[in-house]
């Protein structure tokens, strides 16, 4: 006999953790508690696709069984989904999450490195604070991983010289524990900083010779001035050895086109950030196998960057069998929870919403090297999860309950705080 059966409701009270109530037990317990979520839609994204009433049991943190007709282990709680869908945990973009708590206050910002130089050694993640508010709440949306980057821009949150090459990206994890290593290089095209002096042909000059420094012994002991430190070429080389991808950070055609044919000159492999006419040269991006992080909110053109900026971006790119991932292009935290509704938007655009929900979840664990616990529900992976009261990209659906790391998450943020502590005194009134 299992343990419970719990039904959830079509909107579950948030004053209580959603659908168990585990909270009272140990960290060990937690993690060794089996759980059977039955009766739901599994968006497995994975080679089996979407599951219709299908049952996923978790045991000791980590998914042991995926599919019909699943039987609970003696003493499992046994939570009733009624057909509603579940999702891996879902990818929260490219951005600062953790790393930065309010835009204007600069105190609370350390996404951004204030020095002239190129530093492709400096790792914002190190700062990342899992305690941020915009973490609980993009996890209250069902985000269990986001990307890490630093700040590029000249002048952004006064950083006056800053560079092309702004050091590493991180995938963060929203369940407490600290980010992954390293997975990318960080480039900026099309403004590239003052250190380059905002230009294109510039970028890719000091690029050239900052990879020449990091391959080159004689180069980096020379007594000619150096564009990097030894620790900055250390992490170089690794990126170029290790085929870490540059994470390059540009909109134009042209611009998408020279990021390919310098990648390929220099054997280095890139993925597009932001991408806004990357439809334009969809061929070139599958022949080259590159892929696009996009924002599939983009339209009208922000810049002469993006002239040809389109709500098809999307779909055009997937036709064309260019692969592709979602982040919002506003790399401030505080909006990423809206990610699912904008890849909604999306496939109200043409993307088949597959595709649409592969660009939130097991694609970006893909680019970015966390498939090992992200981005899709199989078995022996961590049960990062999530159950949803619908159609998760659909602006009225809700997280009812997440796994992060196979142990219940809590849903609860400082906005569902101040949301019930105000509803109380309104219910309070209106029954007197």
């Amino acid at each position: 006999m299992s343990r419970s059966t719990m039904p959830f409701g079509r909107f579950v009270s948030s004053a209580a953790v959603l659908a168990l109530v585990l909270t009272a037990a140990a960290p060990a317990a937690l993690a060794e508690t089996a759980v059977l979520l039955k009766n739901g839609l599994i968006h497995t994204e994975s080679a089996r696709g979407s599951l219709k009433d299908s049952s996923v049991l978790i045991v000791g943190g980590r998914v042991t069984a995926v599919g019909p007709g699943l039987t609970a282990p003696e003493g499992a709680t046994v939570i009733d989904l009624h057909g509603r869908p579940v999702t891996p945990a879902l990818f929260g973009g490219v951005g600062f999450l953790g790393v930065e708590e309010i835009t204007e206050e600069d105190s609370t910002i350390d996404a951004v490195l204030k020095l002239g130089q190129m530093h492709p050694e400096f790792d914002p993640s190190l700062a990342f604070n899992p305690d941020s508010i915009p973490v609980s709440v993009s996890r209250a949306d069902g985000i269990g991983f986001a990307l890490v980057i630093p700040g590029s821009e000249a002048g952004r949150h006064g950083a006056s010289g800053s560079s092309s090459v702004a050091g590493q990206a991180s995938i963060a994890r929203l369940d407490g524990r600290s980010p992954l290593a390293p997975v990318a290089l960080s480039v900026v095209i099309g403004d590239g900083g003052a250190l380059s002096g905002s230009s294109r042909a510039a970028v890719y000059m000091l690029l050239a010779q900052a990879l020449e420094e990091a391959r080159n012994p004689a180069v980096a002991n020379s007594t000619d001035v150096h564009l990097l430190t030894p620790a900055g070429r250390r992490v170089l080389r690794s990126v170029v050895t290790e085929q870490r991808p540059l994470l390059v950070a540009a909109d134009r055609a042209s611009d998408i086109r020279t990021a390919i044919e310098f990648a390929t000159r220099e054997k280095l492999k890139i993925i597009i950030q932001g991408g806004a006419e990357a439809w334009r040269v969809a061929p070139l991006l599958k022949r080259a196998a590159v892929a696009v992080v996009l924002d599939p909110l983009d339209d009208l053109p922000a810049s002469f960057d993006s002239i040809g900026a389109t709500l098809e971006n999307a779909a055009r790119l997937n036709a064309g069998g260019v692969a592709i991932a979602f982040s919002l292009r506003d790399p401030d935290p505080h909006n990423i929870r809206k990610l699912r509704n904008a890849a909604g938007v999306a496939v109200a655009h043409g993307l088949p919403w597959s595709a649409a929900l592969t660009a939130i979840t097991s694609a970006p664990a893909r680019l970015f090297h966390a498939s090992a616990e992200f981005g899709s529900i199989e078995v022996g992976k961590p049960a990062n999860l999530v159950v949803w009261s619908g159609d998760p990209l659909e602006v009225t659906s809700l997280a009812e309950a997440a796994w992060l790391d196979g142990t219940q998450a809590t849903l609860r943020s400082r906005q569902t705080e101040l949301r019930d502590r105000y509803l109380a005194k309104v219910r309070a009134g209106a029954a007197r």
